[in-house]
């Protein structure tokens, strides 16, 4: 028993000291939109809080510096979205970030701007990553 209590401890802190070396979201811009006849203010800062808590899990060592949404003239391409995903709704954010030392395939020292994020939902869910990246 204590051999278990003993593991269950080492599995929980190290799921904390990953938690913590995530992406940095702490002083995102939110860029503001022009009023959407798509979705409330409410649906698409629910978006923005999706890709961030993602940007926290999967972006280690990089900063977010700014966060908006595409606009409504991307109707088509949310559409697209959704029907590939087999989703009632698509969206689209985009973002700027640093980045200083990546675990993965992003270049150290730069910027990325206009890295778009790819969220669907089914009507009244939560947003879903489904994709990222240039597009």
């Amino acid at each position: 028993m204590r051999k278990m209590l003993c593991i269950l401890a080492a599995l929980t802190a190290a799921l904390l000291l990953t938690a913590c070396d995530g992406g940095d979201v702490k002083n995102v811009e939110v860029i503001p939109w022009e009023a959407s006849e798509i979705y409330s203010d409410k649906d698409i800062y629910a978006a923005i809080d999706g890709v961030k808590a993602y940007f926290q899990r999967g972006f280690s060592g990089c900063t977010m510096t700014s966060i908006g949404y595409v606009g409504d003239d991307a109707q088509e391409r949310f559409e697209e979205l959704a029907q590939k995903h087999d989703a009632d709704e698509g969206i689209i954010l985009y973002s700027s970030f640093d980045v200083a030392e990546p675990d993965g395939p992003l270049e150290p020292n730069s910027t990325y701007n206009n890295w778009k994020w790819y969220l669907v939902r089914d009507k009244g869910g939560r947003w879903k990553h489904v994709d990222h990246g240039y597009g």
